[in-house]
């Protein structure tokens, strides 16, 4: 019997609230001239009185002048880029990798081999290399089980990553 009058008294809250709430959106809502809603086909009524035909107006808030900043953004393109022109070859690879890369300013270069999962399963060059265009050989020599795996090249914070399938 409690439970059952627990449900009534919810039911009439939540009616009543509904109630309230379309009352106080079709009369406190004021349309102005340089209103920008959402529904601008809607006039004004003529009386303040609710009636039970007025819907519930939802109207978007005016759109308030943009503030004008006097940072200066800079929209140039950087291409200085420490590291391009990363080429694998052959690949599929049967006996020997040939790296081809290119730095723009001396820095540290890595080339890891990986495998699928992103361990780290050989380190090929780990030293500082001056500016310009490089090629790196390596023998595999059986190193490397039949597969794919990824070859990271890291130059300074720079990275690039070249998959290849070995072929043993």
């Amino acid at each position: 019997m409690r439970q059952n009058s627990t449900y009534k008294n919810s039911r009439f809250i939540i009616i009543a609230i509904a109630i309230f709430m379309s009352f106080a959106f079709s009369n406190a809502m004021s349309f102005q001239k340089t209103d920008t809603s959402i529904i601008h086909l809607l006039r004004p009524h003529a009386s303040k009185t609710p009636t039970f035909r007025n819907s519930l107006h939802l109207v978007m808030p005016p759109i308030k002048p943009a503030v004008i900043s006097t940072t200066k953004v800079s929209v140039t393109k950087n291409d200085d880029k420490l590291l391009t022109n990363v080429q694998v070859y052959p690949n599929p690879v049967t006996d020997q990798i040939n790296l081809k890369y290119e730095i723009s300013r001396s820095s540290t270069v890595t080339i890891k081999v990986m495998d699928v999962l992103g361990n780290e399963i050989v380190t090929l060059y780990n030293q500082r290399t001056e500016p310009g265009e490089r090629n790196f050989n390596y023998q595999l020599n059986s190193k490397l089980s039949r597969g794919f795996y990824f070859l990271k090249i890291v130059a300074g914070t720079e990275s690039v990553i070249k998959r290849i399938l070995v072929l043993n």
